[in-house]
């Protein structure tokens, strides 16, 4: 049985399509379309509020210590997975990486532009429950701010932009096609809302994490394809100019019946400020 997992760079998705890997065996990728398996180059200036989180001593430089994506939801404000500030991920306490840092603005994660912001405070979701990755959400607060029309509006409760069937676009510095080909630059794919019961049927309980449509949406192609991968946890999902979603898990990349898990923010947009 393939176990779901998280997708942060150290263990879990990435911007790719078609039939890709397992959480640790790969399969064969289809054929590339030239720019990147399911997806296509973003540009910072048409998404703003997509965020990398970095730390350059526990990840090193070659991609400028990016490890898990992030979404400007205030000036100061960004929401990631909080499976990405766990020991699992950064190996080591959350309070021992000195370095934390989110790259804004910058769409090549070596290039030049944008900024690297301190992240002055870290608040984890209390409920966040690390074995079925209910609540995988975290908000991190920076040391200055970025300018408000680079933030992006959120779900609210009762919204209907995660509504299933609907268009929505992910984005991500992850692997591109399942086998550790990570992005140097940032990517977006276009997927669709699944109905629950896709998602439930997908992750079972006996599955190990389980689909929990509460705290959860699940996106992707039925037939397989474009998903997220390695690398993208904490990175937004978008539908019609509103946040709803954050990478969080899945089973495999891009992979018929596996669809991209992600945490659903109009479920839990109470515990948090977005305006500040």
């Amino acid at each position: 049985m393939r176990r779901p997992t998280n997708r942060s760079l150290a263990g879990a998705l990435a911007l790719t399509a078609a039939a890709v890997a397992l959480p640790v065996a790969a399969a064969g990728p289809a054929a590339s379309d030239g720019v990147i398996i399911g997806g296509q180059p973003a540009r910072a200036g048409d998404s703003p509020w997509v965020v990398a989180l970095s730390s350059r001593d526990r990840f090193g430089g070659t991609r400028a210590g990016q490890f898990c994506g992030g979404v400007l939801v205030g000036r100061t404000k960004v929401l990631t997975a909080a499976h990405c500030l766990g020991r699992e991920v950064l190996g080591a306490p959350l309070r021992e990486v000195r370095d934390l840092r989110v790259i804004a603005g910058r769409a090549e994660l070596r290039g030049g532009g944008g900024r690297e912001i301190a992240v002055r405070r870290a608040w984890i979701n209390p409920s966040y429950d690390a074995h079925s990755n209910s609540g995988d959400l975290a908000v991190l607060t920076l040391a200055s701010a970025l300018p408000a029309e680079s933030v992006i509006k959120t779900a609210d409760t009762g919204s209907r932009a995660d509504e299933p069937g609907t268009a929505a676009t992910v984005y991500g510095w992850g692997d591109t096609i399942g086998d550790g080909a990570y992005a140097g630059s940032l990517r977006s794919a276009r997927v669709r809302v699944l109905p629950d019961e896709t998602c439930a049927k997908a992750y079972p309980a006996t599955a190990g994490a389980a689909y929990r449509p509460a705290t959860m949406l699940c996106a992707g192609d039925p037939g397989g394809g474009r998903d997220a991968c390695q690398g993208d946890s904490g990175g937004p999902l978008v539908a019609g100019g509103e946040l709803i979603g954050l990478v969080s898990w899945g089973s495999g990349c891009g992979q018929a019946g596996s669809p991209g898990v992600y945490t659903r923010i109009s479920a839990l947009s109470e515990l948090f400020s977005p305006r500040s």
